[in-house]
């Protein structure tokens, strides 16, 4: 568990990307890994060719369409390559100490579930609010990965730059108070000034474990704002985030949570879409 995987795929995406892995692989002190993953054309296979041709068809446009398909996927194997390249180039001129570039065929999540045993952390991108893409179409990947991998995973927004500030969501369940004790161990966002959020009723028993999570991180020597704010998970965290100038969102992916329903449930797509600050999911 030693890599910082940085998922590369040569979007204009591609400098923030490389821009928050190389933040994090110095933060944590990490060796950076460059991953471009060459997926399979889901449009068209050989055997879609040779049924969609049919009897009575020449068969040399069968062959051609073959050796066409043979072309493409070489030459996407070379310009993965020289994206790779081009990757590396601007993480060493952004300061990373420690590079290597992987190029894989297949499944992006498959390959960084393959990956994960040597992963510390994974980066990927998503488009910001100024794109027009459909939530569906952004977030396929990353939902994916939130439901899949078990290390944490840093998802950077367009125009990317190192934070000054972090908010935690926080439920008060167990597996939020592990995603506290993560982040507290962690060299990642050490020094930040932290706000630490819950949204909804302001019980004795919330405030109790509101005020844990606070003192687990102060121990570890942060500097914590604590909160509980009435209201719905959603628009609470997004009104505080505004109100208070934080670059980077960190919550967990939770059974049987609220919070989880919020991020890597219905509302995943529409999270990713608007939130303008990069977002870190601790399983």
């Amino acid at each position: 568990m030693t890599h910082i995987i940085a998922c590369i795929d040569g979007s204009s995406l591609t400098k923030y990307v490389t821009n928050a892995s190389v933040w994090a692989a110095n933060r944590m002190d990490s060796p950076l890994t460059l991953l471009h993953s060459l997926e399979k054309d889901p449009i068209r296979t050989d055997e879609d060719l040779s049924g969609a041709i049919g009897f009575g068809s020449r068969e040399h446009l069968l062959d051609e369409l073959v050796e066409l398909d043979q072309r493409r996927a070489k030459l996407a194997v070379e310009y993965g390559k020289i994206i790779l390249d081009n990757a590396d180039e601007l993480a060493k001129k952004a300061g990373a100490t420690q590079t290597n570039t992987l190029q894989r065929h297949g499944d992006l999540v498959d390959n960084l579930i393959d990956l994960e045993t040597d992963a510390r952390l994974f980066v990927l991108g998503r488009l910001g609010t100024n794109h027009t893409l459909s939530a569906q179409t952004v977030g396929t990947h990353i939902e994916r990965a939130a439901r899949t991998l078990h290390r944490p995973i840093l998802i950077t927004v367009d125009d990317f730059t190192p934070p000054s500030n972090f908010m935690i969501a926080y439920d008060g369940r167990e597996a939020a108070n592990n995603a506290i004790a993560r982040i507290a161990q962690s060299p990642l966002l050490k020094g930040l000034p932290c706000h630490l959020v819950m949204a909804g009723d302001a019980t004795p028993e919330r405030r109790k474990k509101l005020e844990e999570a606070h003192k687990m991180l102060e121990k570890e020597g942060f500097d914590v704002t604590a909160s509980i704010i009435p209201g719905k998970i959603y628009p609470v965290l997004t009104e505080y985030r505004k109100e208070n100038n934080i670059d980077l969102m960190a919550m967990g992916a939770y059974a049987h949570s609220k919070v989880r329903q919020f991020f890597v449930g219905s509302n995943t797509s529409k999270m990713i879409v608007e939130s303008d600050v990069p977002l870190l999911i601790l399983r």
